[in-house]
C-alpha cells in the first residue's frame, strides 16, 4: 500500500511519461494484462491510455488492471491512468520511494 507521500512522488515521475499501453474497444484483454505486466517488470511505473472507443472509466480500468498485475494504483486523470509495481529483482529497481 502506497502512502500519500509515495503516491505524490510517483505522480511527479509519471507526469512526463508517455502512455505505453492503449486500451481500445475490446477493453481489457489478456494481451493488455500481459503487456502491462511486462512493462511493470522492466519499468516499475507505467502510464496507460484509454482510447475513445473504450467505454470503461479510467479508474475502473486502472483498478481492474492493477488487481490482475498485482500493481498499485497511482492516479487516473481523464482517459489515462498510472500503475506502479516494485521490481522483484533488487538490481532492476529504478525507483526509490520516499518513506
Amino acid at each position: 500500500m502506497l502512502t500519500g507521500k509515495q503516491r505524490s512522488y510517483l505522480k511527479g515521475l509519471a507526469h512526463d511519461l508517455d502512455p505505453l499501453v492503449f486500451i481500445g474497444k475490446q477493453e481489457i484483454t489478456e494481451n493488455v494484462i500481459k503487456e502491462v505486466d511486462n512493462l511493470l517488470d522492466s519499468r516499475e511505473l507505467v502510464k496507460v491510455k484509454l482510447q475513445e472507443s473504450c467505454l470503461m472509466d479510467a479508474r475502473e480500468a486502472a483498478n481492474e488492471v492493477a488487481a490482475a498485475t498485482r500493481a498499485e494504483y497511482v492516479q487516473a486523470i481523464g482517459r489515462r491512468f498510472v500503475l506502479y509495481r516494485k521490481a522483484k529483482d533488487p538490481e532492476k529497481r529504478q525507483i526509490l520511494l520516499p518513506r
